[in-house]
């Protein structure tokens, strides 16, 4: 069931609809699509920018299959069984399966978009979002030295001190920073107080 069959929303579903879309950058998709292309090596099938041409794009779910092949495998052909039939259920199948393996590749549940985000396209924005994460994910914890999008993970960065260091770190602007090494503020007033009565 695509877009195009189902009903238009109204009221608080068009309002949540509209807000949805709103959080859509073209600035992004077009970031994602060249690196998409770039992993891949092959053009995708509709140039056209916009959310409902990347939609159609990744509908199928069979480029997002190639693509987490590739940065799992080194190519895009071995991995995940890529359904190639043109029917929904196998559509939504291939979506589900590149999910799965983005989850397992190390992705956080929270950069996961559900199915019919991308089928019915009803949140583009968080598609978008799985894909920087995906590339994220890949340069920094599988070592992947192709292109990337997004950020790079910090690498932990641990530091020893030696005593002298840090008592020395325990008389600077102390009680600026939240430790007042016991003092309070009984005895301080500060307008009138409350007086509760009971009637």
């Amino acid at each position: 069931m695509g877009e195009e069959t189902r009903a238009k929303k109204s009221g608080l579903s068009a309002d949540i609809q509209k807000k949805l879309n709103s959080k859509y950058s073209v600035e992004s998709e077009q970031q994602c699509r060249s690196w998409i292309e770039e992993v891949l090596g092959d053009k995708l099938a509709d140039q056209e920018i916009g959310m409902h041409s990347f939609q159609r794009c990744l509908k199928d779910g069979q480029v997002l299959c190639r693509l987490i092949n590739k940065l799992r495998n080194g190519d895009d052909k071995t991995g995940l069984k890529i359904n190639k039939m043109n029917a929904p259920f196998k559509q939504m199948e291939n979506i589900e399966m590149f999910l799965k393996a983005c989850g397992e590749y190390g992705l956080k549940p929270g950069d996961l978009f559900q199915t019919a985000d991308l089928y019915d396209c009803q949140n583009m924005s968080q598609v978008l979002g799985n894909l920087f994460a995906l590339s994220t994910v890949a340069t920094s914890a599988h070592g992947y030295e192709g292109p990337c999008i997004g950020t790079k993970l910090a690498d932990e960065n641990v530091r020893e001190f030696d005593k002298a260091t840090l008592d020395a770190g325990k008389a600077v602007l102390t009680g600026q920073t939240g430790w007042n090494k016991g003092e309070t503020q009984k005895g301080m007033n500060m307008g009138k107080t409350r007086k509760v009565v009971d009637m």
